[in-house]
């Protein structure tokens, strides 16, 4: 059972190779067609099928802060991770796991993390990813909503987790993974030692729940969205095409997303395991000069680095291929808008033209670039030209356009909120699309527009679409906003803010005013080496206006020492921009008024 992107059906001129701007990205879409069958189930797909037919290829390549782990070299084989799968499937099964229940993973890159999803998957019950950067609110609230039973954890979010037990009453039993201090819960290696593994994985619907992955809570409380086992083959062209063709002979993939996120999970772990590609997992922290050093060392060839992580690397090692041999060929990016200023140093310092990627956790990967494709003839032939700023055209396979509050196609040009369709250009339906939200259909029927078979859903950020179909940035729709009847995309200023020498990173936000409204304000990260003083904002805010419209550039910027961000690397800009609010509430306040 292997549904992997038909490129074959495309068509494709015999001279692709001979035009690097070559664009083919209407030719993909034309001879694209889904290939869902009714009975698919992940971890049948992305472990059981690849120990029978490659036992002792690498699935994954673990390392910590001290090295390599899960053997002398870090490798765990493809039989390994399905025996360990099968072994845990049948304990999860002996403790009362039925098909539908709702089990938590909180661990974070290490094999046991992808045993435990391919094992929930087997038996038809739901994985439930959790960051262990959460603390135990975080936890509490997750673990109760979700009427979880049984939780995966290890030493990074134990403690954590036994203050949250209070809070989720449903959870009886928790399973820790490795050394846990002091834990009270059941061993791991107890727990799978002489467990005679599960042959094969249940046969699910395609339509069957299998993971539930919590929102990051940007624009309010977290919702949990329901990820159905099809959406997987939904993510892999933009996947194959953000990879450019991957897998080809020797690729390697790492990236430092976590993999309770969608974009660590869906973007990376997942479609690895389920195309045959070796992943690392890193259990440290990231830092610039580990991921240039780890990449050498493992001959990564393909990546996903956010935005951030990018700005903190060509910051950090401006020329890195003079201190390491990189073997990269494809670096894909989502979160925030790259900007051309990361787009150009990808282009040179990298030498990979960086494919911009666009999705959420509803529905994932749904926009992006490709800068390959393989044909029928086993040659790679150039997608579709990135453009700077841009992040990218419709992938193949989905019904991409921007809209109106109405849910009317805008004009090219026009801002509107991003929009998927239910169906794809063929008429036929989607299956990157979510379930719904966990116990939130009021929710999950706002996220629509139109009939329900024939239907938008609204991501919620504003982009324009030109005259070519590829789609500009303009932030979350609740992030742009007017400063003297103008409207500002925070994501341009922030990038050309960037570019300057002095800025590590930045976030504008908006300062109310009672005369214009609204201001435009930043506030600015300062780059090692450099001073934050009221001359760096003077010239920070001449660099912006020389380059930029003159409405655009911040009236005020204030250093700050990092920015706050949500665990997938996503500037929270509404948390500023609500300091903005209370600052300006102070402000206009009377002097002396009492404080409640």
């Amino acid at each position: 059972m292997r549904p992997t992107p038909a490129w074959h059906d495309a068509a494709q001129p015999a001279d692709h190779a001979a035009d690097p701007h070559a664009d083919h990205h209407a030719a993909l879409h034309g001879g694209f067609r889904w290939q869902v069958p009714p009975v698919f189930n992940i971890a049948q797909a992305c472990g059981e099928r690849w120990a029978r037919e490659t036992p002792g290829r690498t699935a994954i390549l673990a390392e910590d802060a001290d090295g390599p782990v899960a053997g002398p070299d870090g490798a765990m084989s493809c039989a390994e991770l399905w025996r360990q799968a099968g072994a845990l499937a049948a304990a999860l099964l002996d403790l009362g796991v039925a098909r539908g229940d709702r089990v938590a993973i909180v661990m974070p890159q290490r094999p046991e993390t992808a045993v435990a999803h391919l094992a929930i998957h087997a038996i038809g019950a739901v994985s439930m990813p959790l960051s262990v950067l959460f603390g135990p609110e975080a936890l509490a609230y997750r673990l109760a909503d979700s009427e979880a039973r049984i939780a995966i954890a290890d030493a990074s979010a134990w403690a954590a987790l036994e203050q949250a037990v209070a809070e989720a009453p449903l959870l009886t039993t928790r399973i820790a993974v490795g050394e846990v201090p002091g834990r009270a819960g059941i061993a791991w290696q107890d727990l799978l030692a002489g467990r005679k593994p599960i042959e094969q994985a249940l046969e699910t619907a395609a339509d069957e729940a299998a993971v539930l992955i919590y929102t990051s809570g940007t624009t309010g409380p977290p919702k949990g969205a329901l990820i159905p086992h099809r959406a997987l083959i939904g993510n892999l062209t933009g996947f194959v095409c953000s990879q450019n063709a991957c897998p080809q002979p020797g690729d390697v993939f790492w990236s430092p997303a976590d993999w309770a996120w969608t974009g660590g999970l869906m973007d990376a772990l997942l479609p690895c395991l389920y195309l045959g590609v070796p992943i690392v997992g890193l259990r440290a922290r990231f830092t610039p000069e580990r991921a240039f050093e780890l990449m050498q060392r493992h001959r990564v060839t393909n990546t996903f680095l956010f935005p951030t992580a990018l700005k903190a690397m060509m910051k950090a090692v401006p020329r890195p291929r003079e201190h390491w041999d990189l073997r990269l060929r494809a670096v894909m990016s989502a979160g925030e808008a790259v900007g051309d200023a990361v787009f150009q140093w990808c282009d040179e310092a990298l030498g990979v033209r960086v494919n911009e990627m666009f999705g959420q956790t509803e529905i994932n990967y749904i926009v992006g670039n490709c800068g390959a494709y393989q044909g029928r003839d086993g040659r790679l032939h150039p997608g579709w030209p990135a453009r700077a700023g841009s992040m990218g055209r419709a992938y193949p396979g989905h019904r991409v356009a921007v809209i109106d509050d109405q849910g009317r196609e805008c004009p090219r040009g026009t801002p509107g909120d991003v929009a998927l369709h239910r169906l794809d250009v063929h008429g036929q339906p989607d299956p990157v699309f979510f379930l719904g939200y966990w116990k939130r259909e009021d929710a999950t029927r706002a996220k629509f527009t139109g009939d329900p078979s024939d239907s938008w859903c609204r991501t919620g950020d504003t982009a324009v679409m030109d005259a070519d179909g590829y789609l500009w940035y303009q932030g979350r729709s609740d992030d742009v906003f007017k400063a003297a009847g103008y409207r500002i995309g925070p994501s341009e200023v922030e990038n050309c803010l960037v570019r300057h020498p002095a800025v590590a990173n930045a976030a504008v936000v908006p300062r109310p005013d009672p005369e214009r409204g609204a201001v435009v304000k930043a506030y600015v990260v300062v780059a090692q080496g450099h001073t934050a003083d009221t001359a760096l904002v003077a010239e920070l805010q001449a660099h912006v206006r020389g380059r930029l419209a003159p409405y655009e550039y911040p009236k005020e910027i204030e250093f700050i020492d990092a920015l706050p961000m949500t665990t997938t690397g996503k500037v929270q800009r509404r948390v500023l921009r609500m300091q903005e609010e209370d600052r300006a509430r102070e402000r206009s306040a009377p002097t002396g008024s009492a404080q409640s």
